[in-house]
C-alpha cells in the first residue's frame, strides 16, 4: 500500500491478509500482556482474551493493516464500522516512538468514510491517540474488567483547510 521511511527504517503499511491474521493475533497478544494486562484485573485480561483477541466472530469483523518490515509485522490498527472505529492498535514495543503508529493511523484516516474516527483507548494509549489528534469524549471506564477511555477524531473539511 504505501512504504515509508520512518525514523531511520523503512516500512511497509499493507491490508493483513487473512492468512497472516494469526501473526497479528500473536503481535497485539504480546503488547497487550506486557503493556496493558499489568494494570487489569484478571477479568479484564480475560474479557479481552474472549470478546476481541480470540473471538473469531469478532476478528472477522475487522479490517487490519499492518506495518511491516520485509515480512516481518511491527505494528497493528484494525478497524470496524467502514472505518470509523479504531477496535486496535498495537505496536511492537521496540518500533513504540518511532512514527510507526502515526503512519498506521493516517491509512485508518484517508480510508476511514465519515468525519470523526473514534477508539476506546487504554490506558497506556491514552497520550498516544492524544498525539495523534484525538479528544476524550468521556472518563475513563471500567466495563467487565476493561478500561478504556472513549475518544475521538475529527477530520478537517476541506473547506477548514488554508495555506497560510
Amino acid at each position: 500500500m504505501t512504504n515509508n521511511v520512518t525514523r531511520g527504517f523503512e516500512c511497509e503499511i499493507k491490508k493483513v491478509e487473512p492468512e497472516k491474521r494469526d501473526d497479528a493475533v500473536g503481535l497485539i497478544f504480546d503488547v497487550f500482556m506486557e503493556f496493558e494486562a499489568p494494570d487489569y484485573l484478571s477479568e479484564g485480561v480475560e474479557t479481552f482474551k474472549n470478546t476481541a483477541l480470540f473471538n473469531e466472530k469478532f476478528l472477522d469483523t475487522l479490517e487490519m493493516y499492518g506495518a511491516y518490515i520485509g515480512e516481518r509485522l511491527i505494528g497493528i490498527i484494525a478497524t470496524r464500522n467502514l472505518g470509523n472505529h479504531i477496535a486496535m492498535f498495537f505496536v511492537n514495543k521496540n518500533y513504540h516512538r518511532q512514527g510507526v503508529g502515526k503512519k498506521l493511523f493516517q491509512v485508518v484516516a484517508e480510508n476511514s468514510t465519515a468525519n470523526e474516527i473514534k477508539v476506546n483507548s487504554l490506558p497506556y494509549a491514552v497520550a498516544v491517540h492524544h498525539c495523534l489528534g484525538f479528544a476524550d469524549t468521556d472518563i475513563e471506564q471500567i466495563v467487565n474488567g476493561l478500561k478504556f477511555t472513549p475518544m475521538k477524531f475529527t477530520k478537517c473539511k476541506e473547506s477548514e483547510v488554508t495555506d497560510n
